[in-house]
């Protein structure tokens, strides 16, 4: 709802883009603080559509820019005879300038056009359905130059996150599956949880290698194994945590409160803290095993 009030004196005045990113980096501040991360996150985990966990964060600046290029797109195919005779013009600031982004949108559209249907994905070819400039007209137009321009502002995002050789980790993570946060997930979600899943996916724990970084620590090594301790050796890497198996029982707790909540939802005699759950991996018997080896 708040987006909407916003959007709209941003739409009917002659508002420059540099006064939007004002408005927008304090924005960003108060939305880092709410959502309990450090002020060293960049935008690009909170606003990017491709990142491997996906907020439901809106950059105000891009909603600035569609709008805009939405707005010239109506004007330009008004079929009011007055406003056909005068050529529209949208004040928008130097630094960006809403015709020339509207013109690469139809540019770049005409080009999809020609070079075809290309596999991006693993998908197959004619797997999905695909609509051409040219094929098009009236609000559809307007909605694949609108598409067109997000997607542009999405790349420059993952072009950034590329550059970052911490935050943009994710980027090499070819196997892993994105995760889409909504508002209802992150409503429901305790304060430290949400802000725990941010930082670790963009590696913000408070590691030694990290607090070194930060000029916290002088030494980087791990209490354990003396290894270099970042956040993935921390989670999942330590040698001596592994043998100990202490990523088996944190497995194996997690286990034990997903039978804990099925349990009571079924109704059932609700486990006891004394009671040991023995878990088995699949196609193993019950008979002879300790637990689920990691």
């Amino acid at each position: 709802m708040l987006i909407p009030k916003l959007l709209w004196p941003l739409l009917v005045y002659d508002i420059c883009s540099s006064t939007e990113e004002t408005t927008e980096a304090k924005i960003n501040k108060y939305t880092r603080k709410w959502l309990g991360v450090p002020p060293g996150l960049s935008d690009v985990p909170m606003y990017c559509r491709k990142a491997k966990l996906k907020l439901p964060m809106k950059y105000i600046l891009e909603e600035y820019k569609c709008g805009k290029a939405r707005l010239l797109t109506m004007l330009e195919e008004s079929d009011d005879p007055v406003i056909k005779t005068v050529q529209p013009s949208l004040k928008t600031g130097r630094k960006w300038k809403v015709t020339e982004a509207v013109d690469e949108a139809k540019e770049c559209l005409k080009m999809k056009e020609v070079i075809g249907q290309t596999q991006t994905d693993r998908r197959g070819l004619g797997s999905t359905t695909v609509k051409w400039w040219s094929k098009t007209e009236g609000k559809e137009k307007r909605d694949m130059i609108i598409d067109e321009i997000r997607n542009r502002e999405d790349s420059t995002r993952v072009q950034k996150a590329v550059q970052q050789p911490q935050q943009g980790q994710w980027t090499n993570w070819d196997t892993a599956i994105q995760r889409s946060l909504t508002w209802n997930d992150i409503w429901h979600m305790a304060p430290l949880r949400i802000s725990f899943l941010i930082r670790s996916v963009y590696d913000l724990l408070p590691s030694n290698a990290n607090l070194v970084r930060w000029g916290k620590k002088d030494d980087p090594a791990c209490p354990l194994c003396q290894g270099r301790q970042i956040t993935e050796h921390v989670l999942s890497s330590c040698k001596v945590a592994l043998s100990q198996g202490r990523y088996t029982w944190r497995h194996n707790r997690v286990l034990q409160e997903l039978v804990s909540v099925i349990s009571t939802a079924k109704g059932e005699i609700h486990p006891s803290s004394t009671s040991s759950t023995v878990f088995t991996t699949e196609g193993e018997s019950k008979n002879g095993t300790e637990g689920l080896s990691q």
